[in-house]
């Protein structure tokens, strides 16, 4: 199965924050001097972070990764990048042209380090999901809900029973009635959001099969999700600017781009026929 050779130092920035003290200094190490965590086995890992090579497995697992192998093959594609495609701060009272310049480095890269997320296995499942599922039920709250709406317009193409939802109370009316051959698919940037996660939780309740899209790491609406699919935004732009969810807007968007291309593809045939129904509706309405 492909995987990525790449985004292990960002893995590593996402999720650090969040894991217990052994490997907290493990990836602490590694971020600090990469070069040298790439020649160390874990047991050496381990005596160079203070730590052991038990809690070095226990960090590539945390991070879904199958061994340390791979995360050190993953830091050295890292290591191999420009570095004009890192990201950027943006400062009070800087001009039109840096404004333009940053903000486009910094969307490019969040979307760049989203597919280094990528587990192919993983997507081919969420991808299978959505291709079988009798109806599909997309939610977020806030500027994640504009992502489920831009999701629904788009599987509505494939002829899907599709639905956006922002609001829990309507979401619950739906949900209430969900199925096993049913999907719910739970979108929010943090992956804190109690209204999403609640309604994961209610979703697999009643069987329907759950996918979340949120930050790469563990969260409350990830743990209520069957699939996980994740996108980076560890350095979104700052306060107060991060309320405009700016990259990690276009991640997601992205993420959703990935998956109903893939469906199409994997059902062109129909989605030919269903793309033509739409274009002879859309030209019956023009007439005058």
């Amino acid at each position: 199965m492909l995987t990525s050779l790449s985004g292990g130092l960002a893995m590593l920035n996402e999720v650090k924050h969040k894991l217990p003290p052994s490997e907290r200094k493990i990836a602490v190490f590694i971020l600090e001097q990469p070069h040298e965590a790439i020649h160390c086995t874990a047991a050496e890992l381990g005596e160079r972070s203070s730590t052991s090579s038990a809690a070095v497995i226990r960090l590539c697992k945390s991070l879904g990764l199958k061994g340390f192998q791979e995360l050190k093959l993953r830091i050295t594609g890292d290591l191999q990048k420009s570095p004009d495609i890192q990201y950027r701060d943006i400062h009070p009272g800087e001009s039109p042209e840096s404004i333009v310049d940053k903000v486009t480095n910094n969307s490019l890269q969040a979307i760049k380090e989203t597919t280094e997320f990528v587990n192919y296995e993983t997507l081919e499942k969420a991808v299978s999901a959505l291709k079988n599922a009798g109806k599909i039920h997309f939610f977020g709250v806030g500027a994640s809900g504009i992502i489920a709406q831009d999701a629904q317009q788009k599987f509505l193409r494939m002829n899907k029973a599709t639905s956006a939802f922002t609001d829990i109370h309507n979401a619950a009316m739906y949900i209430a009635n969900v199925n096993q051959n049913d999907v719910v698919f739970g979108i929010s940037f943090s992956g804190e959001t109690m209204e999403t996660a609640k309604m994961m939780e209610l979703a697999k309740q009643k069987g329907a099969v759950t996918i979340s899209l949120t930050r790469y790491g563990s969260s409350p609406v990830a743990e209520h999700a069957d699939i996980n699919l994740y996108i980076s935004a560890s350095r979104e732009v700052p306060a107060p600017f991060r309320s405009g969810a700016t990259s990690s807007r276009l991640a997601q968007l992205h993420m959703i781009d990935i998956l109903f291309v893939s469906v199409v593809t994997d059902q062109y045939d129909k989605a030919a026929d269903y793309f033509q129904e739409i274009s002879t509706a859309m030209n019956f309405l023009k007439q005058h």
